[in-house]
């Protein structure tokens, strides 16, 4: 598989009218597979890294989700790169591509893997969630007896259990919301913050179908209005204004320390 082969393969499972290039660099790199420089719009494999037709490919469709994610409109406020919308970006490539034959899943058709995945999902996840959802039947059964005894429940869970009352919350939520423990407790939790019954119903499906977290969280998570450009650009502009204010701040308060010290 050459440098254009690549590139056909990655317009094959997601077309893009953006320009972008892949490059083979000819060399092994111990601290990356591969690279994207969106000034160029320029994707950078380290083809020596790798063995197999499968590995290129998975690199490159990395890539090719921060080249998508950069180019796919609105103005990126965060420097982050690895974002979730990246990484929904980049599992949607990979389910298309396994779907049209174009890339293997080796999770999936490794009976080694396979193995490890069900006893990890039956033996730890699934008994996890099982725990977890009947700690928050308990902490409910809490919250009822210190309503009783006209107590506070936020000092009990603080003192007595020892716990976080915001983690008291959650668990108990994952409880009321009567989440399948296949699951998992960490995505048990995140669907218990999906306000819309018919949402939340639709991302556990999600999940269960095998869904990676990024992606269901992505299509289910809760409607937030959509933020005008130019009202965003102003709020990180005055929040950046704040910063280099205490920053200053901080550094005439050094200055003048070593002002003091130096005098001494």
């Amino acid at each position: 598989m050459n440098q254009e082969q690549v590139k056909k393969t990655l317009l094959e499972v997601h077309p893009s009218d953006e320009y972008f290039s892949v490059v083979f660099t000819g060399k092994k790199s111990r601290k990356v597979d591969g690279l994207y420089y969106p000034d160029k719009r320029e994707i950078l494999i380290h083809n020596k890294n790798m063995e197999t037709e499968d590995e290129i490919l998975y690199t490159a469709l990395h890539e090719y989700a921060h080249h998508l994610h950069f180019t796919g409109g609105g103005i990126p406020v965060s420097r982050r790169s690895h974002t979730r919308e990246f990484w929904n970006i980049f599992h949607k490539l990979l389910e298309t591509a396994e779907t049209k034959g174009l890339l293997k899943n080796v999770f999936r058709i490794n009976p080694k893997f396979v193995a490890l995945t069900q006893k990890i999902k039956e033996q730890y996840m699934e008994k996890n969630g099982t725990l977890m959802q009947e700690f928050g039947r308990l902490l409910c059964d809490a919250l009822h007896l210190c309503e009783e005894y006209h107590v506070s429940f936020e000092d009990y869970v603080d003192r007595e259990i020892g716990l976080y009352r915001h983690s008291a919350k959650t668990l108990m939520n994952v409880y009321k919301k009567d989440i399948d423990p296949a699951l998992g407790y960490e995505n048990m939790a995140a669907l218990s913050r999906i306000r819309d019954d018919e949402k939340r119903h639709q991302a556990e499906k999600a999940f269960l179908s095998g869904q990676s977290p990024d992606r269901v969280l992505h299509m289910y998570k809760n409607e937030e209005p959509a933020k005008d450009p130019f009202m965003r650009l102003e709020a990180e502009r005055s929040r950046l204004k704040k910063t280099i204010s205490t920053l200053q701040k901080k550094l005439e308060s050094i200055e003048a320390e070593l002002h003091n010290i130096s005098a001494q």
